[in-house]
């Protein structure tokens, strides 16, 4: 059973001819793979299965390879960022006072995995390993909001805030 939602790509015309672009700046450089999906990211904000196709038909690449070099590199994002960016800290201190089963009930109740955006484009979920607040473990930041001494049940609340 699919828990996750996928986000429909709504890519411009204007940022395509601005990948194209790039592309035709960069292709004859050695080493113009990293270069230009930096620039895609720059220009769709992440690099979803569509813009990986683009930059893989036009430079020949297989799109093994250049799915490979987005996920090893954590600048990289598959999916788009939500208008409140949820970290969760699961770092030592977190993690042992619960920030897992905090991590799990936010992936409940928004209905996506780690990394990845609800479909209405309001919120996305990563995991990070200190967010330097450790006496207040366990500790999630939604943009630059701090929330700690956390419990799964005051989730609901919280998100509620941001509705």
């Amino acid at each position: 059973m699919e828990k996750t939602k996928s986000v429909p790509f709504n890519g411009t015309q204007e940022q395509e001819a601005m990948l194209h672009a790039v592309i035709d700046e960069l292709r004859e450089d050695k080493g113009c793979l990293m270069p230009i999906m930096q620039k895609a990211q720059e220009i769709y904000g992440y690099l979803p299965y569509e813009v990986q196709k683009m930059i893989s038909d036009e430079l020949d690449v297989p799109m093994e390879k250049i799915y490979g070099v987005a996920t090893f590199y954590s600048q990289f994002n598959l999916y788009p960022k939500g208008q409140y960016k949820i970290s969760v800290c699961l770092g030592t201190a977190c993690y042992v006072k619960g920030s897992g089963d905090i991590y799990n009930k936010l992936m409940d109740i928004l209905g996506i995995a780690g990394g990845q955006c609800t479909a209405d484009g309001k919120f996305s979920l990563d995991a990070c390993r200190c967010i330097g607040a450790c006496g207040l473990a366990p500790v999630m930041m939604i943009n630059d909001d701090v929330y700690g001494r956390l419990t799964p049940d005051e989730l609901d609340g919280i998100l509620a805030k941001y509705m």
